[in-house]
């Protein structure tokens, strides 16, 4: 449902699934205005769901719309993946995928390049959503696509574990939580335990980990112009935070393959007792071996509380797409107030609406909405840049880098500086 997709196993199923929406309109109107014109099946493009949610609201929505059924694709665990593909649907005009589920950075690159429709904003409520995940679904003023999720990072935490070692609270900067760790390694029981992991592999995860260290050290991928701006003292810090901790072993070698879904099965495992995930996993781990063993703080930075890279999803439209008038009714029922509290309540996704985040029935059942609040409001967006695909991969091919010793952390920085102005360069 986010960028763990936080926020996923599995790779695209048979092609059988890949049903071509046939209908009556074409989709475009004139000059390249969508018209929003016919009605008939759908397709509905995600990555894979692991938590059960959604298919369900799809079958409420096919039982009540049995003409205009719509199909979910589910593509695979890695975003880099489900980007590639709804890439190679666009670029061959075809009508096989209808809905997109987007990473929330992806949105300006798919307008772009014209992969998906500009939407009436009329249409949505979007004034009743948090101000910095709608942004997420713009592009140079216009709506590309509606929230249909947002995403906080978060640091999970073993309280049961941390309390017994005399830790009064969860770390708000790196060194209290290498302090804690220390301490919590002591208690015969957590031994073999490893401090903290995050997500390293080299995928989309590791971008948003690279990011959220370099912002949390005061630091910045890219400035207000999206110029990059990572050769600086900054960034370094937040850099030699991550490379420094595989190095003295309080991140497990292990990690460095670590996607979302392999540190929460880690944690869940008694491995952890720090974890950097997104809000998904809240709602999984009670059902664990480690329910009622832990809880959720802001992620901690440099000098104190962190920022997150700000996820979620957002629901667009294929331009190339059949159906988009039902189309159009499918994204206002998926991101309605009423699916987003279903999300919130099965899958512990962020939702968009600020008065769900304020609800104290809700917060009495996820005490975690809070620190999600924070987050997002805290959040900074990846750059937001038309060759996301390029400075993705340049910040994962360095990053890494960094974090198996092939480089420095300096030579890194600048290497990843000449990288990511050759992509951004117009």
């Amino acid at each position: 449902m986010t960028t763990r997709t936080t926020t996923r196993a599995a790779a695209l199923a048979a092609t059988g699934l890949l049903l071509t929406a046939c209908g009556s309109g074409s989709g475009s109107g004139q000059a390249g205005t969508p018209s929003f014109e016919g009605r008939g099946p759908i397709t509905y493009v995600a990555g894979k769901d692991t938590t059960g949610t959604v298919q369900p609201m799809l079958d409420r929505w096919n039982k009540a719309h049995p003409k205009e059924k719509v199909t979910f694709i589910q593509l695979p665990t890695d975003p880099d993946a489900q980007r590639q593909q709804m890439i190679q649907n666009a670029e061959t005009k075809s009508d096989a995928y209808t809905v997109l589920s987007l990473d929330a950075v992806w949105t300006s690159e798919f307008a772009a390049h014209r992969w998906i429709d500009r939407l009436p904003e009329k249409r949505f409520p979007l004034g009743k959503m948090l101000k910095p995940v709608v942004e997420t679904a713009r592009y140079r003023g216009g709506l590309y696509a509606v929230p249909g999720s947002s995403d906080g990072g978060m640091l999970y935490y073993r309280t049961d574990l941390l309390k017994k070692a005399g830790v009064s609270e969860p770390p708000a900067t790196w060194a209290a939580l290498k302090s804690a760790c220390a301490k919590v390694r002591k208690l015969p029981e957590a031994r073999d335990m490893s401090c903290y992991a995050g997500q390293f592999q080299k995928y989309e995860g590791l971008t948003v980990n690279f990011a959220e260290a370099v912002n949390s050290a005061g630091g910045q991928v890219t400035d207000a112009n999206g110029r990059p701006d990572v050769d600086t003292p900054q960034a370094r810090k937040g850099l030699d935070f991550l490379a420094g901790s595989f190095k003295d072993r309080t991140i497990p070698e292990e990690a460095i393959t670590y996607q979302e879904e392999d540190g929460r099965q880690a944690f869940q495992a008694g491995k952890l007792i720090f974890l950097r995930n997104w809000p998904y996993v809240y709602s999984l781990a009670q059902k664990s071996a480690v329910k009622g063993k832990f809880a959720v703080a802001p992620l901690p930075g440099l000098d104190g509380p962190g920022s997150s890279s700000l996820g979620g999803h957002n629901m667009a439209l294929s331009s190339s797409a059949g159906n988009k008038a039902t189309a159009l009714d499918f994204i206002t029922f998926m991101t309605s107030e009423k699916n987003t509290r279903t999300l919130l309540r099965d899958a512990s996704a962020a939702p968009p609406y600020a008065s769900l985040y304020d609800d104290k029935a809700l917060v009495g059942q996820y005490p975690y909405l809070p620190v999600l609040k924070e987050s997002i409001l805290r959040a900074v967006p990846r750059p937001r840049v038309v060759q996301y695909g390029d400075v993705t991969s340049a910040v994962q091919q360095e990053t890494y880098a960094a974090l198996t010793g092939a480089k420095s952390s300096a030579q890194a920085l600048k290497d990843l500086q000449k990288a990511l102005r050759k992509a951004v360069a117009p």
